[in-house]
């Protein structure tokens, strides 16, 4: 079995949480000389370009059906959405406080799994969902009363990622993930590269490229490596522990996002946000103890029932 190391998985999971923030710093510091749609086009051609010729080394057919390129597509979408609006909201707010309002997600996913998937979610999961929410809440005031709307950008990430995740459920079966992501990385590079020209033909400021200097070709190209590479890390994790497993660990997004932030940017969260953050992951934490115990029970009443 692939899946009986849980300690790898957990360190593939760790460096995902560290990665995944310090790609964020970057486009942050980015954020004030490059246009966001350049940002975006890096960041996705790099995972084609670096994923492709992997994706033929390994002699991976490319599932190519209509329903495949169709919920890749539509996959697709949903994570350019939620890239964009993380690399948005950075230009307003603190590194954590955003990482820490976009941890709504698992929120988000518990009711949609209700919602759409017609799965069971019972009251005291509900329950957790309305305290984490309130804690995201807590984060979202302070940020609001200084750059208003944009401070909600990071829940058009949480709902973005959401679906994400319902559509990368649907695929997960049928297809190779590093195959999954070079195609998508290929896709969002064609819709962008769209983008840019429509940008240029008509003068849409965040829709064009410059020219970067050598210092920010280099940060450019950083954030499309650690993009890549975290989410490989994320993927890879899940071969050597269970999803049930790992969940908690991808708390650890937060306080790694915290002292990114501060390193870089002297940005800490106060108070108020630093409380909505703590009540989030408690939260989001119970969630998972409370899916696990659920799992547990379900795998001791079958053996049961079919005896």
């Amino acid at each position: 079995m692939t899946n009986d190391r849980p300690l790898l998985g957990i360190a593939l999971m760790t460096g995902f949480c560290a990665l995944a923030p310090l790609g964020d710093s970057i486009a942050k510091i980015l954020g004030d000389t490059v246009p966001l749609v350049q940002l975006l086009l890096v960041r996705f051609a790099f995972q084609g370009v670096l994923l492709l010729p992997w994706v033929g080394w390994r002699t991976i057919g490319l599932a190519l059906s209509r329903r495949f390129l169709w919920l890749t597509g539509l996959r697709t979408l949903f994570h350019m959405i939620g890239i964009g609006a993380m690399f948005a909201s950075l230009r307003y707010l603190p590194l954590a406080d955003a990482v820490a309002i976009a941890f709504v997600m698992p929120f988000i996913m518990l009711l949609l799994g209700k919602l759409v998937l017609k799965e069971e979610v019972g009251p005291r999961r509900l329950a957790a969902c309305a305290v984490g929410f309130a804690g995201t809440l807590l984060v979202i005031q302070p940020s609001f009363q200084n750059v208003g709307w944009p401070a909600l950008l990071p829940l058009v990430v949480a709902v973005a990622f959401s679906f994400f995740m319902l559509v990368t459920r649907q695929l997960a079966r049928e297809s190779d993930p590093i195959a999954l992501q070079a195609v998508s990385g290929l896709m969002a590079s064609v819709v962008l590269v769209v983008a840019v020209g429509i940008g240029w033909r008509f003068a849409v400021p965040h829709l064009t490229v410059i020219a970067p200097d050598a210092t920010e070709i280099a940060l450019l190209a950083t954030i499309g490596v650690l993009g890549t590479f975290a989410h490989l890390l994320m993927t890879w994790s899940l071969r050597f522990a269970p999803a049930s497993t790992l969940a908690p660990m991808q708390y650890l997004e937060i306080p790694f996002a915290t002292v990114i932030g501060w390193a870089i940017f002297r940005d800490l969260p106060n108070g108020l946000a630093a409380l909505g953050i703590a009540i989030t992951i408690a939260a989001g934490l119970y969630i998972v103890v409370r899916e696990r115990s659920l799992a547990r029970a379900q795998k001791t009443v079958a053996p049961a029932a079919a005896e």
